[in-house]
């Protein structure tokens, strides 16, 4: 049974989701209008979608259902990944300096991959491992 957790989205780790959706969708638009090449456009929008399924997996509690992944382990290894491409295709793009909004994607990318930094950084901090929790939870 799915079970709506309407409190994610204002926890850390939701506003780290949510932020990451807004500037991958800032990029997309950005690279969008600046015609750059599709692999910068295509990256922003795999980072939305990507971070979009992690967000109603945890937003409707989806965790605790499907257990065949941990998926707090999975959530920070795509988070670092997200960050290596995001940095290379974000200094690539300000690099070029073709047009004004090369320059502004390939600044949301940057920006973005602190924040995927961040994320992995935050959820790798609270993955437990068979340990006992002693009054921290992952969804803070």
């Amino acid at each position: 049974m799915v079970e709506l957790n309407g409190a994610f989205p204002r926890t850390i780790r939701g506003g780290l989701k949510i932020a990451r959706m807004v500037l991958a969708f800032m990029a997309a638009i950005t690279f969008g209008v600046g015609g750059i090449h599709e692999a910068y456009l295509t990256l922003a929008i795999i980072e939305f979608v990507i971070t979009l399924l992690f967000f109603l997996l945890y937003m409707l509690s989806l965790q605790k259902t499907m257990k065949f992944l941990f998926w707090p382990l999975a959530d920070a290894f795509n988070s670092l990944v997200s960050a290596l491409f995001l940095l290379i295709a974000g200094l690539c793009a300000a690099i070029k300096k073709i047009i004004i909004e090369h320059i502004v994607g390939g600044v949301f990318f940057l920006i973005l991959c602190a924040v995927c930094i961040a994320d992995a950084a935050f959820l790798l901090r609270h993955i437990t491992f068979n340990r006992p929790v002693h009054g921290r939870d992952i969804q803070r």
